[in-house]
């Protein structure tokens, strides 16, 4: 889908104002930061771990895809086959190997949970000395790891999986336009040429799992080339989509290696219930989307595209089967939630340990386990904490970014009070009498009043106000009365 961006007046936007609001950190405490410097400068004296290195895989050459500019590098990925099937290595960031689990840095995590972006900064879960330094990634350097070596069948079901410690040196940082590019092109770097192809395969073992995958278009918030802050309508490459099929893979073998060793974290997701599903299928008939009554959920979502008004009405909707994730920690007997109903399977976030604290203790829990010795002490005594940690977590990180889309969104409109713009009416809220409506350009989303509206419908609204000061606008049906 083509970006449609517009530029903000030239007034600035505090956005270190909506942070302090939120009570998000500024600074990262200096007893905190010394003990990551420390740490950093004393790549030999790292962390004693239960799970020691187990090897050198510098010959491996690994590259990392993420967002343009990122330095805070979790994973490097390589792809190539076996036999009829496929060799999937992927190396995540190690970082329990520079975290002393008592120390100021590891207390100082705990209460951030996670990284969290603003459009200006990011607040990092660990000082930038790690994670845009000694435990990133980065390109050219040899760095700890967790190597996950997964092992597919020609269908992409996984048939053997390893996780172990080792040594490992990314040869390349790439950026996923530039990868987009090059996968069009046929030109894909050697080490994930494969990308596309087990992608695809991966996919369609989600489709298998009736997964449910909503890649809506949506708005983001990116600097301008003239530095102003602009609103950009954006959908996920398929490269994106691509990547995101590695971590998930990782994600449900870490799952299974807890589940059969009886101790772990998983991610869950409750299942949609019927109510849920028959409110979505009078959606659907409402909307005039096929959906066949023996058809799961995830089934009729995944031939359907956001771009299209009617479908992303229909997405809209669907976006409630997915709430309700946390985390669910156990110790001995299994847990009854334990399934993530989006991914269609047991799984658990093992992927991202510098931006996610969850990940840093799941990921310990796999190594001990695959190795066969005892999940270190202070992994267990944190399982019944981190639900409350990373939800936390997850309500600061949703609100940041609410908070600042609305200020962008207020400093684009603002001025324009009294112009009309083509918006798509994606939900009819009955019990807040208000309707959820995106423009078109520019891509915001706003509420309206609900009056003869239908869902799926391209409409005009009317902008009545946008105050910069307060982040809010007002906006109405264009034949709309009211004053």
């Amino acid at each position: 889908m083509p970006a449609r961006k517009i530029v903000t007046p030239p007034a600035a936007i505090d956005f270190s104002a909506i942070r302090e609001e939120l009570q998000i950190p500024a600074q990262y405490p200096s007893a905190a930061v010394a003990e990551a410097a420390a740490v950093a400068c004393a790549v030999d004296a790292v962390v004693d771990t239960a799970v020691p290195a187990a090897g050198d895989a510098t010959d491996i050459p690994f590259v990392t895809v993420d967002p343009p500019g990122s330095m805070d590098l979790d994973q490097a990925v390589h792809l190539d086959r076996s036999g009829d099937g496929y060799l999937v290595r992927y190396a995540i960031a190690d970082v329990a190997s520079f975290v002393a689990p008592d120390g100021p840095l590891a207390q100082e995590t705990w209460r951030r949970g996670a990284t969290l972006y603003s459009p200006d900064i990011n607040t990092p879960l660990h000082p930038v000395e790690l994670s845009e330094g000694a435990a990133s990634l980065l390109p050219e350097t040899e760095r700890p790891a967790v190597l996950w070596t997964i092992r597919l069948d020609a269908t992409g079901g996984p048939v053997d999986v390893d996780v172990r410690r080792a040594r490992i040196r990314s040869v390349a940082k790439l950026a996923y336009p530039q990868v987009q590019a090059d996968a069009d092109a046929g030109t894909l770097h050697p080490s994930i040429g494969l990308l596309p192809e087990i992608g695809r395969l991966r996919q369609e073992r989600g489709r298998d799992r009736h997964a449910i995958s909503l890649d809506l278009p949506d708005s983001v918030i990116v600097r301008g080339s003239d530095g102003h802050w602009t609103l950009e309508l954006r959908a996920i490459t398929a490269v994106e989509q691509f990547n995101a099929e590695i971590s998930l893979l990782t994600g449900m073998c870490a799952a299974k290696i807890m589940l059969d060793g009886g101790i772990g974290l998983l991610r869950t997701l409750p299942a949609p219930t019927d109510d849920q599903v028959r409110a979505l299928r009078q959606a659907t008939a409402a909307l005039g989307i096929p959906w066949p009554p023996s058809v799961p959920p995830g089934d009729v979502i995944a031939g359907l595209n956001g771009a299209r008004p009617r479908d992303a009405a229909f997405l809209e909707d669907a976006l409630r089967l997915l709430r309700g994730a946390g985390y669910t920690p156990f110790d001995g007997a299994l847990p009854q939630r334990r399934g993530h109903s989006g991914v269609g399977a047991d799984y658990a976030h093992v992927t991202a340990p510098l931006r996610r604290l969850a990940d840093r203790f799941a990921t310990e829990i796999c190594l001990s386990l695959h190795a066969g010795v005892a999940v270190p002490r202070w992994v267990t005594d944190a399982l019944v904490e981190l639900p409350s940690a990373m939800g936390s977590a997850d309500r600061r990180g949703s609100a940041l970014a609410k908070a600042c889309a609305g200020a962008v969104a207020a400093f684009v409109l603002h001025g324009r009070e009294g112009e009309e713009f083509a918006a798509t009416v994606l939900q009819i809220e009955p019990e807040r009498n208000r309707a959820i409506v995106v423009l078109h350009e520019p891509p915001v989303r706003a509420h309206c009043p609900p009056d003869g509206l239908v869902e799926g419908s391209v409409i005009r609204v009317r902008l009545r106000s946008a105050d910069p000061a307060t982040h809010r606008f007002v906006v109405e049906p264009a034949d709309s009365t009211g004053g």
